[in-house]
């Protein structure tokens, strides 16, 4: 699978979780729609790429377990967080509920919001190792009656736990509390179905694990929901009805205050279908299991060389996972693995240390021996 993906044939690329990374197949997709619109912009913006966009959301909702009307392209899931974020009609007083697992750049979006209405956002203490059980129940346990959002991670990013979500977002619901899931790791990584799991709001990238172009990602919306939702930027989509350009022929408010945002490239989000094809033919889901595997076989060697125990068990993680090491110099760490050519991230989580190893398809064995070799001689 390595000569199917574009990546630096000398470096071990063990950070998929971090930006991803396109097969040769796909971005050659991606650069296909891109000549497509120069041959004539006008017609391609303004009277084909409605549908275009709706083939391509149709796909990704059925990929999704979703409806394409409930559906919108987004250019990465940290957008989508800030379009509900910014939706949200907070007050002082009011709670937003997080975790401690939380992607950083999204916290900064939590509390510039809630800076300027007045609301609080809180973080619960989600403690290590994971206890997925009591999951849920941890968090439904600490709303109150000022609680308005629940914001949790489907897999975090520092940790790279997989949060069960299920219990949690019908608990809200049954609490009248909205749910808003950054699902940026999910799509590609676990299997989905977003009707199933009902989160009033879910934010994915389609970059990430699902192998499409960067700057194709999407936000899902409940129908109740698609009233309050409001663009970043204010344009096309909120002239009228719409009426007397050709784009808005059938389309829905969703549509068209998040989607017609000004002239941008839209290729990434059309060249999703081929990212999704690419992995359906490779039978993506026994390549997830070879991944899983072969980060299992990392964890367990260094759990048994440094006497330090995994923070999750096999299935609170998938194909990216957080190796415990006795380290505290998390970025002198991650210098000298990438001067011995692995390209890997190191974090930092209640004063422990992590390397968060990603396997993708493209990965080896061999791979895991250099990472193992590199960490012995760091």
């Amino acid at each position: 699978m390595r000569d199917a993906f574009l990546l630096d044939p000398d470096l071990v690329f063990l950070n998929h979780g971090s930006f991803g990374a396109c097969p040769r197949e796909v971005f050659q997709m991606f650069q296909a729609w891109q000549l497509e619109l120069e041959r004539n912009p006008v017609d391609f913006l303004s009277r084909r790429s409605a549908g275009l966009l709706m083939e391509a959301r149709s796909q990704l909702a059925m990929y999704l377990g979703a409806s394409a009307e409930h559906l919108v392209f987004m250019p990465n899931s940290t957008t989508a967080v800030n379009t509900v974020a910014r939706s949200l009609d907070l007050h002082p007083g009011d709670e937003v509920l997080g975790t401690d697992h939380e992607y950083g750049a999204c916290d900064a979006v939590w509390r510039w919001v809630c800076e300027r209405t007045g609301a609080h956002y809180r973080r619960v203490e989600v403690p290590l190792p994971f206890d997925s059980a009591g999951f849920a129940e941890r968090m439904l346990a600490e709303v109150g009656p000022h609680t308005r959002l629940i914001f949790c991670s489907h897999i975090t990013s520092t940790t790279a736990l997989t949060f069960p979500l299920a219990e949690l977002c019908a608990g809200a619901r049954e609490r009248g509390v909205l749910t808003l899931i950054d699902g940026a790791h999910a799509p590609g990584q676990i299997e989905l179905d977003l009707d199933a799991l009902a989160a009033d709001f879910y934010a994915g990238n389609c970059h990430k694990w699902l192998c499409a172009p960067k700057g194709s990602a999407f936000l899902h919306a409940r129908p109740e929901h698609h009233e309050r939702l409001q663009g970043l930027v204010v344009s096309w989509g909120y002239v009228g009805d719409g009426k007397g350009h050709e784009a808005y022929a059938g389309e829905s408010l969703l549509e068209r205050r998040l989607q017609w945002q000004g002239t941008r490239d839209i290729a990434a989000a059309l060249a999703v279908p081929a990212a999704i094809a690419f992995q359906r033919r490779h039978d993506w889901p026994t390549q997830r299991a070879r991944c899983h595997a072969l980060a299992g076989e990392v964890l367990s060697e260094l759990g048994r060389r440094h006497g330090l125990q995994p923070i999750g068990r096999d299935d609170d993680w998938a194909q990216m996972v957080a190796l415990p090491v006795p380290h505290h110099d998390a970025e002198g760490l991650r210098a000298a693995l990438f001067a011995r050519g692995i390209e890997i991230p190191v974090t930092q989580h209640a004063g422990r240390c992590f390397v968060r190893l990603s396997v993708q398809a493209y990965n080896s064995a061999s791979d895991m021996d250099r990472l193992l070799a590199a960490l012995s001689a760091s």
